[in-house]
């Protein structure tokens, strides 16, 4: 269904995702179909079906909406469709099982008017309607990912996985985005903070579906895809604090350890001690290489700008990693050699392990430290060259 204005100019269209909601698509419809009477505004209903096989597509053609076939199965995928295909400025996304009201959508128009970009729902500001919303993703689920989310992506939402948005599609073209799955909610979030769009939430009410049929949502399985999809999206969280914690400490400790052993209390910490702790260093470093991969390939797939870079990757340079790693190398082999000297006027006998080893371990780490950064250097070098 479209309802253009006089000048042929189509200002809004609802978006719903549907695979088999034949028992409850008729009243979102109409719903939707009120708030553009009530609303007097110019729009469109687009039904993004992604292989219902109840009627739902027979009864949207019949009650005027647009249906829009996506054959790639998925939440992200239809919805993706479903935008792509439609036509107005504005656009409306919600589910179709009746648990989002259509036709009380003036504060989502309302803040879009005012120049914001997107626009989220919040349940818990608006309500939760009895047997609305399994307790499990109530009290847990649903606060514990979007608390990371705020964390992760200084983000001031407090419901990152509401299902009824309304954005501008200028802003939804600048988000570029790829998921197929459920994190295609987080990921419309989390780029919308990236790219530094005007985003804001509105009080919504969020009633029982009306399907007799279990949601297609799956509890841990999409809950996992959501914590997976924020991770792989924050690699500051999931590698560089850590792999910087790791350097720091492993670090700290070991440089404490190189002239001699050290008490602490009744402990003594020796050369033991200095083995584990170079080795929290070198895993620390690797960490944070992993850091810079995850950017480089996120900025290459085009998850993120190039804009988005972190700055170790923003100064990055082939030859620079390669140099250090080659001094790197270079040190440690001068360590070990002069741990195998020592050995050599001992007649290769026998040598007091607290003196050697604190050659031996330092030297192995900085050689595996240096071939590590030569070879990072050149795999990240890959990454960033340009395709065709």
């Amino acid at each position: 269904m479209s309802e253009i204005d006089s000048v042929g100019h189509l200002r809004l269209s609802i978006v719903m995702p549907c695979l088999d909601e034949a028992e409850t698509l008729a009243r979102c419809i109409e719903k939707a179909r009120a708030f553009f009477r009530e609303r007097g505004i110019s729009g469109e209903i687009v039904v993004a079906d992604n292989g219902s096989t109840d009627g739902s597509v027979e009864l949207a053609e019949r009650l005027g909406a647009r249906v829009v076939h996506v054959p790639a199965r998925g939440y992200g995928s239809a919805l993706r469709g479903g935008i792509a295909a439609s036509r107005g400025d504005f656009v409306v996304m919600g589910d179709a099982d009746d648990s989002y009201d259509f036709a009380d959508l003036g504060a989502f128009i309302d803040r879009l008017e005012e120049g914001h970009d997107l626009v989220v729902g919040n349940r818990f500001q608006g309500g939760i309607r009895p047997r609305a919303m399994p307790a499990l993703h109530r009290w847990l689920g649903n606060p514990v990912l979007s608390a990371i989310g705020r964390l992760f992506f200084r983000s001031k939402l407090g419901d990152f996985h509401c299902g009824l948005r309304a954005f501008r599609r200028t802003a939804y073209d600048a988000m570029d985005l790829r998921s197929s799955g459920m994190e295609f909610a987080s990921e419309m979030i989390i780029k919308s903070q990236l790219r530094g769009l005007a985003v804001c939430e509105v009080p919504t009410v969020l009633h029982p579906d009306g399907r007799s049929r279990a949601p297609h949502l799956r509890t841990w399985r999409d809950g996992w895809r959501h914590l997976r999809f924020m991770l792989l999206f924050s690699p500051r969280w999931l590698f560089l604090l850590p792999g910087l914690a790791l350097m720091i400490l492993g670090g700290a400790m070991a440089t404490a350890l190189l002239p001699g052993s050290l008490r602490v209390g009744s402990v003594v910490l020796d050369v033991h001690t200095l083995l584990v702790a170079t080795f929290a260093a070198l895993l620390g470093y690797q960490l944070v290489v992993f850091a810079l991969f995850t950017q480089a390939f996120a900025v290459r797939e085009g998850y993120r700008s190039a804009t988005d870079r972190p700055g170790l990757l923003g100064w990055f340079r082939l030859e620079v990693g390669v140099a250090v790693g080659l001094v790197c190398v270079a040190a440690g082999t001068w360590l070990v050699g002069s741990a195998v000297w020592s050995w050599s006027d001992a007649a290769f006998g026998d040598l007091d392990p607290g003196r050697t080893m604190r050659q031996v371990i330092p030297g192995v780490a900085a050689v595996t430290f240096g071939v590590q950064t030569i070879y990072s250097s050149f795999f990240l070098g890959i990454l960033g060259l340009d395709r065709d």
